[in-house]
């Protein structure tokens, strides 16, 4: 057994089981299951999701409306995508551990699934440094192994974690990856969670880019300078609102170029970008050739969220987003 400790607890997230425990069921309580978006309402057996990785304190809250979506009652493995924050990668890397710890328990890694990708030729391995730097999978392990609790009778039946780290792969790269994690997603056995924060903004993140109220595309706006007074109109939230706004819209559409070039117009710092892309590249390959009903594994937001509101120019948020795709 070769298990990956839970690096982050107690830091980003409570390292005592039952606190951790009863802190997601207070935020998973919270979630309206009325709350309708698109027609569709909330809870209606996801297969995939989209949901952020911050600390708790920052971010739980909102990923509790992507996790309460999930229908795990088909499954037999879970991908996780979250992006490298700290390992330069051109592509995509596995873990070599059997086991994720949480402070709820272990939670199994799918060996077979692992060794079927790395077949591939197109998967490098991550060292046991690079797995538990990484805090992009490892913020969704609790949030998992509370779901799986709810769906399965102990932990020996629990699906077993594909967990995958994305480098900063480009458009081609994406489209070549989603062709292999489109037979998976065919199968209809599987969910995909995907690891993605949405705008981080201010001169820390060295983005500053606005949207004035008049400006009639996204791709009008500007950088902010540490000289330039506060602007109203809009405030600087509801400019970062809107970028935010278009990314989920590109997003929602289903058309990978669509996400792509809103990057390109914003630049726009969502940094599950590349998992996204690679989840959407899949979804396109799957649609395009009839294999699915078209508007079927379109995303669906239900949950937006910032850490604080900017004003001045020397403020600085991240945001955080929720979605949900039946397939």
């Amino acid at each position: 057994m070769v298990k990956r400790e839970a690096s982050h607890a107690g830091s980003w997230y409570s390292d005592d089981g039952p606190t951790l425990s009863r802190q997601l069921d207070g935020w998973l309580s919270q979630v309206d299951p009325t709350v309708k978006a698109a027609g569709v309402v909330q809870n209606s057996g996801a297969q995939i999701i989209i949901a952020p990785h911050a600390g708790y304190a920052y971010s739980g809250p909102a990923a509790a409306w992507a996790y309460n979506s999930i229908d795990f009652s088909r499954a037999k493995r879970i991908f996780l995508l979250g992006p490298s924050h700290h390992f330069y990668l051109s592509g995509c890397a596995l873990s070599q551990c059997t086991h994720y710890s949480t402070p709820l328990g272990d939670l199994a890694l799918d060996t077979t699934t692992i060794a079927e990708l790395h077949q591939t030729g197109k998967f490098d391995k991550m060292s046991q440094s690079t797995d538990e730097d990484e805090h992009s999978l490892e913020m969704h392990l609790p949030y998992l192994h509370k779901m799986l609790s709810k769906s399965f009778p102990n932990p020996a039946s629990y699906p077993p974690l594909i967990p995958v780290l994305v480098g900063n792969t480009s458009g081609a790269t994406e489209r070549s990856y989603g062709t292999i994690f489109a037979d998976y997603l065919a199968c209809l056995d599987s969910v995909f969670i995907v690891s993605s924060d949405f705008c981080h903004w201010g001169s820390r993140f060295n983005y500053t880019y606005y949207l004035p109220s008049d400006a009639p595309n996204v791709g009008d706006g500007r950088s902010l300078n540490s000289r330039d007074k506060p602007p109203t109109s809009p405030p600087i939230h509801e400019s970062i609102a809107r970028i935010d706004q278009s990314a989920m819209d590109a997003i929602s559409s289903g058309s990978h170029d669509n996400f792509l070039q809103d990057l390109r117009a914003t630049g726009n710092t969502v940094c599950g970008r590349h998992p996204i892309g690679i989840v959407m590249a899949a979804l396109e390959h799957l649609r395009y050739p009839g294999k699915v009903e078209d508007g079927i594994g379109r995303f669906t937001f239900v949950r937006y969220e910032r850490s604080s509101d900017c004003v001045k120019v020397g403020d600085s948020s991240v945001s955080y987003a929720s979605a949900w795709a039946v397939f």
